[in-house]
């Protein structure tokens, strides 16, 4: 009688053992979810133009309330010089602000006005300059006429905030307000004449606090 070969199941157990152990655990983030939108911050990207505006205002302020808006002594004029400087940079940054958000409109006369106003606030920081380092002579016709841009630049701005106003593309307080701030030449220059020096210290530094001071908070808080 022939015995068949006896056949045996290859034992797995220690092979099965090995592979639990060897499984890993890995962990994974749970998936974000898609109900939920992330809110965007509005951005302010004029903060610094109108901390200028403001800074500037506020030095010219109290510049007029130490020495009045006409000194002619010379550490007076000097410190003048500097105030008075100081805000006319501002009053650019704040020419920046208007062209870069058609403020005016987005026509091509709304930007050549600009541009105008900003040489003409660039030649009356040069009268500045030279009044303050008392080498102008306002007996002669060019630094007279140079002179002459201080009035004409305020008077400019007047204007502007006028057609802010009319245009409509600043909404709510700033849509009015630059009308305000910038009507400090038909203000302070019509007191002087009437009511004297004295009464324009008063109101031509009161009226740069309230008025290009305040502007300047509110250009800060602009959104983009």
């Amino acid at each position: 009688m022939t015995t068949s070969p006896e056949i045996t199941e290859p034992d797995t157990t220690d092979h099965v053992q090995e592979d639990t152990m060897s499984t890993t655990v890995t962990q994974h983030a749970a998936p974000a979810r898609s109900d939920v939108t992330a809110t965007a911050r509005p951005t302010r990207p004029f903060v610094t133009h109108g901390r200028m505006l403001s800074a500037g205002a506020a030095a010219w302020a109290l510049t007029i309330f130490a020495f009045s808006p006409n000194p002619h002594e010379t550490v007076p004029l000097a410190l003048y010089g500097i105030g008075s400087g100081a805000f006319q940079i501002g009053v650019l940054a704040l020419l920046r602000v208007l062209y870069r958000t058609n403020a005016l409109g987005e026509g091509r006369l709304a930007r050549f006005v600009l541009r105008m106003e900003a040489v003409f606030l660039s030649l009356a920081i040069c009268s500045t300059f030279v009044d303050a380092i008392q080498v102008s002579d306002l007996t002669q016709p060019g630094w007279l006429l140079l002179d002459a841009f201080w009035p004409i630049s305020m008077l400019g701005m007047f204007l502007i905030g006028v057609r802010i106003a009319i245009a409509g593309r600043w909404n709510g307080v700033t849509r009015f307000y630059p009308m305000v701030a910038e009507s400090w030449a038909v203000v302070t220059v019509p007191t002087m004449g009437i009511f004297g020096m004295g009464a324009a210290t008063v109101v031509g530094g009161l009226h740069l606090l309230l008025g290009y001071t305040v502007l300047g908070v509110l250009v800060s808080r602009k959104e983009a």
